[in-house]
C-alpha cells in the first residue's frame, strides 16, 4: 500500500495538469458511467478559463514531460482509445522541448567519450535542436591535423533515465490497476501500451542502438536510387553521445527553400510513399517517424532520413498481411483481405470468415465511389483495426506502428502533391513485392527455405537419437539396480542428514530439561 502512494500522487498531478488544460471539455460524458460522468463534471470545474481549443491534450502532456510526451505519441495511434478527435490533436504533438546548456552537454560528451571534449572534436557547437531525450550539436573533427566535413552529434539529457524511469512505472500501477477492475482494458491491452513505451524509451535512451539501426538501414538501402542514411562516426559514438554524418540539404519542413532550390514536389511526394513502403515490404524495418523535420533532400535529389531512435520491424508474416490486404483492397477482393485475418492468427477462428469479409467491405466500397486521390491509405488502416476490434481482434503492436507511420508518411506525400493517387503510387511496389515473395519464384523459395528446415532437422536425428538410447538405458538400469548416486552426491547428503540429527538431538534435550524442570516445580 505504501509503494502506491507515490505513484498516486504522481498520477493525481497529472490527472490535475490534464484537467487544467480543459482536456476532458470534448470528452463526450453520454456513454459514461454514472460515477465518471460525476468525476467528469468535477474535472471541469478546474480547467483554466483561458483554456482554449486546439490541441488541449497536447499542451497538457507537453507540461508533463518527456514520458507523457512519448506517451501522447504512442496514443495518438489508439484512436479507439482516446477518440478520433483527440488522437488527431496528439498527431499534432511536436516533440520540442528547451535545450539543456551548453556546458551540461560538454560535461556528457567528455565523459561518456572519455576523454576531454577537445580531443574528440575541433570545434563543438551550440544546440541546433532539442526533443524530449536529446539535442543535437553541430561539431567539426580534425583527422591528421586536418579538418574534416561538420558532425552531427546527438547528446542525452543528464538524468532523463531516471525520470523516464519513475513515471512509466507510475503508468505501468495504472495500467495494471485499470486492467484488474476493467475487461475493455484488458481489451485494449494498456500494460501492453505502457511496455511498448517502456521499450521504445529505453531504447532511444541508448544512442548506441540508433548508431547501430542507421547501420542497418545504410547496408538495406545501398543501391536505392531516391533514399540515403547519413554515416556514423562510430570512434566518437557511446551510450549517450551519437555522431554522424551532418546533413547540408534542406529539410521537407521548409517549403519555401524547397521551392526556390527547384525540387520536383510532386515527385518528391512519390519518392516518401515508394521509399517508405519499399523499407517495410523488402526489409521489414523502417523508419517510424518519418515527419518533415526528420527528411531532407540532399543536393543529388534525394531523400535523407534523420533521427533513428524510433524504428519499426515486420516480419514476414506481418510483410504478407500488409501486401495482401493493400492488394485485396485494391482489387476490392474482401474475402481474400478476410482470409488474410485469419491465416495471421489475427481473428479468433471461432468467427465467421464470410461475416469478417462483410465487414470489410462496409470499409471498401466507399472508397470506390471516390477519387483515389480522395482515399487515405492509412485511415483505411485505422478503420480497418477499429472493424476487427468487434471481432476481438487483438491489438498488434508492430501495426500500430506501421499505421501510425503511415499516416504521417501519407500527411507528407500529399503536402506536396494533394492531389496524388497513394493507390497508383504504392501498386508497383506492393505488387512487385507479392510476385517476388507469394508468386513462382517466391514459392520455390519457400520450398527451398523449407527443405533446408527438414535437412537440418534430419542432419540433427543421428545425436537426437543417440541421446535418447542413452536415456532409455539409464532408466533400465534404474529400474534393474537402483538409482546410483555420484560419490560426492552421497557424501553431500551424509552431512545435510548428521546437521539434521545434530538439530534433533539438541531438540530432544530441551524437551528432556523442560520437562524436567516442570517436573521439578510441581514437585
Amino acid at each position: 500500500m505504501i509503494s502506491a502512494i507515490p505513484h498516486v500522487l504522481r498520477l493525481t498531478r497529472a490527472a490535475y495538469v490534464v484537467a487544467r488544460e480543459g482536456t476532458f471539455a470534448v470528452v463526450d460524458p453520454e456513454p459514461l458511467p454514472a460515477p465518471l460522468r460525476f468525476m467528469l463534471r468535477v474535472a471541469r470545474l478546474i480547467e483554466r478559463r483561458d483554456a482554449k481549443s486546439g490541441p488541449r491534450l497536447a499542451r497538457a502532456l507537453t507540461r508533463l514531460g518527456p514520458t507523457y510526451v512519448k506517451l501522447g505519441q504512442v496514443l495518438a495511434t489508439r484512436p479507439d482509445v482516446v477518440g478520433v478527435k483527440m488522437a488527431r490533436d496528439l498527431e499534432r504533438l511536436q516533440d520540442k522541448l528547451p535545450a539543456f546548456s551548453q556546458a551540461e552537454a560538454e560535461a556528457v560528451v567528455a565523459a561518456s567519450l572519455e576523454r576531454p571534449l577537445a580531443q574528440a572534436f575541433a570545434v563543438f557547437g551550440p544546440s541546433v535542436a532539442a526533443a524530449s531525450i536529446a539535442q543535437v550539436h553541430r561539431a567539426e573533427i580534425d583527422k591528421d591535423g586536418v579538418r574534416q566535413l561538420p558532425v552531427a552529434v546527438k547528446v542525452l539529457r543528464p538524468g532523463i533515465a531516471d525520470r523516464f524511469r519513475r513515471d512509466t512505472s507510475s503508468l505501468m500501477f495504472a495500467a495494471r490497476t485499470a486492467e484488474r477492475l476493467s475487461s475493455e482494458a484488458r481489451r485494449l491491452r494498456s500494460i501492453e501500451i505502457v511496455e511498448t513505451l517502456a521499450r521504445s524509451v529505453a531504447m532511444e535512451m541508448d544512442l548506441r542502438l540508433e548508431a547501430a539501426a542507421l547501420s542497418e538501414m545504410t547496408e538495406n538501402t545501398r543501391d536505392d536510387t531516391d533514399f540515403r542514411i547519413p554515416t556514423v562516426d562510430w570512434d566518437r559514438t557511446s551510450h549517450h553521445v551519437l555522431t554522424m554524418e551532418w546533413i547540408d540539404g534542406i529539410p521537407l519542413s521548409d517549403r519555401p527553400r524547397l521551392e526556390a532550390a527547384g525540387v520536383d514536389l510532386p515527385d518528391l511526394g512519390r519518392k516518401v510513399i515508394q521509399s517508405f513502403l519499399q523499407h517495410a515490404l523488402r526489409d521489414g524495418f523502417f523508419h517510424a517517424d518519418m515527419h518533415p523535420g526528420n527528411l531532407f533532400v540532399d543536393s543529388d535529389g534525394r531523400l535523407v532520413a534523420v533521427d533513428f531512435g524510433i524504428m519499426g520491424r515486420l516480419g514476414m508474416k506481418e510483410r504478407r498481411f500488409l501486401a495482401e490486404i493493400l492488394l485485396g483492397f485494391i482489387t476490392r477482393d474482401y474475402h481474400r483481405v478476410a482470409e488474410v485475418h485469419f491465416e495471421a492468427g489475427y481473428v479468433p477462428a471461432h468467427h465467421s470468415i464470410d461475416n469478417f469479409a462483410q465487414a470489410i467491405r462496409a470499409i471498401g466500397e466507399p472508397i470506390h465511389n471516390r477519387r483515389a486521390d480522395e482515399i487515405s491509405m492509412a485511415r483505411l488502416l485505422t478503420l480497418l483495426l477499429e472493424v476487427t476490434a468487434l471481432f476481438d481482434m487483438r491489438t498488434r503492436p508492430e501495426l500500430i506502428l506501421l499505421q501510425k507511420t503511415m499516416v504521417v508518411v501519407e500527411g507528407v506525400a500529399r503536402s506536396f502533391n494533394p492531389r496524388l493517387d497513394i493507390w497508383k503510387t504504392a501498386d508497383p511496389v506492393v505488387r512487385a513485392w507479392i510476385e517476388r515473395n507469394l508468386g513462382p519464384m517466391g514459392r520455390i523459395e519457400g520450398v527451398a527455405s523449407g527443405a533446408g528446415q527438414i535437412g537440418k532437422l534430419l542432419s540433427g536425428l543421428p545425436v537426437i537419437a543417440g541421446r535418447a538410447v542413452a536415456a532409455l538405458e539409464q532408466v533400465e538400469a534404474m529400474t534393474r539396480e537402483g538409482l546410483v548416486l555420484a560419490p560426492a552426491t552421497v557424501e553431500a547428503i551424509g552431512r545435510a542428514e548428521a546437521r539434521q540429527n545434530r538439530w534433533q538431538t539438541r531438540a530432544l534435550w530441551v524437551i528432556a530439561l523442560t520437562f524436567l524442570a516442570i517436573l521439578w516445580k510441581i514437585s
